[in-house]
């Protein structure tokens, strides 16, 4: 498939730092072009944004996607620079935390794909999920032509409803293919509708994930803050952990955040992993 892109300049006047975003540990496909242009992929959509001067950036993506799909994915009518502003100045490693980790955003991700990657991403590095993820995409997703590359998607439930084990096994799966094709094949049948559950209260989204196989507290937050916008969630891996308890003598610090914790997470995940000793303090 072959989709039509415009080209066009938008002004971001907020926090947004492409890089650190896509090293941030929520998106597993984005990637850097030679020239420096970055790309993004959601469902079947496609954009290539490149930092211009200032608060500019060069856009190419399908037409009226920009509007439609990516607002919305770089979760850009939120002020990420107000949340950084009248936070709570108290707790020094979380502000430190934001002072290292701005220009971040809590990417508004596709559902499904969220859910799957995310039950991959169990006892998985980042490379290694990336991997996997860039691996189903390549075999088993389909195809669209960018002015740029031609680019695989994700696939569809139906599309890994038809993939062998073995076939699954061989994307670095492991134990997870057993889960991917129970998950494959709940969606595809409608008996898990995750569309629906777009209309589910926080703690009740939490509560169904969480019924699927292979999905715990960590990855069902996960899906309910990168596929569902769901912000105060807060998913806690090893990088949080170690945080709450080296960093705020085992006080759950996202306590104090509300309707934002899962916001000050990203932050967080972003100064823990890439070394807080060697950030500002």
């Amino acid at each position: 498939m072959k989709e039509k892109f415009q080209e066009f300049v938008v002004r971001i006047e907020d926090d947004f730092d492409l890089e650190k975003i896509i090293s941030c540990g929520q998106c597993f496909r984005a990637g850097v072009l030679d020239d420096g242009t970055c790309r993004f992929i959601t469902g079947d959509n496609i954009v290539y944004i490149r930092k211009l001067e200032g608060d500019d950036f060069h856009v190419r993506c399908g037409e009226g996607a920009w509007e439609r799909v990516w607002t919305d994915y770089f979760d850009l009518r939120r002020s990420y620079r107000d949340i950084r502003e009248r936070a709570d100045k108290s707790n020094g490693f979380i502000s430190a935390a934001m002072e290292a980790g701005a220009g971040l955003r809590v990417l508004r991700q596709e559902p499904w794909e969220m859910l799957v990657t995310f039950i991959i991403s169990q006892r998985k590095n980042i490379p290694a999920i990336s991997r996997a993820v860039e691996s189903l995409s390549e075999k088993f997703g389909g195809r669209i032509a960018t002015p740029c590359e031609t680019v695989c998607v994700f696939p569809t439930p139906e599309q890994l409803c038809q993939a062998a084990e073995d076939e699954l096994n061989a994307c670095g799966l492991g134990y997870r293919t057993a889960y991917v094709r129970d998950v494959a094949r709940r969606v595809s049948k409608g008996t898990l509708d995750l569309d629906a559950l777009a209309a589910w209260g926080d703690e009740a989204l939490f509560e169904e994930l969480m019924k699927v196989r292979g999905v715990g507290k960590k990855v069902a937050n996960c899906v309910a803050l990168f596929g569902y916008g769901r912000a105060s969630r807060v998913p806690v891996d090893v990088w949080i952990d170690r945080a709450i308890q080296e960093d705020c003598q085992g006080r759950d610090p996202f306590l104090d955040f509300g309707s934002e914790a899962g916001i000050i997470q990203q932050y967080v995940f972003y100064y823990k992993r890439n070394g807080s000793r060697e950030m500002p303090a």
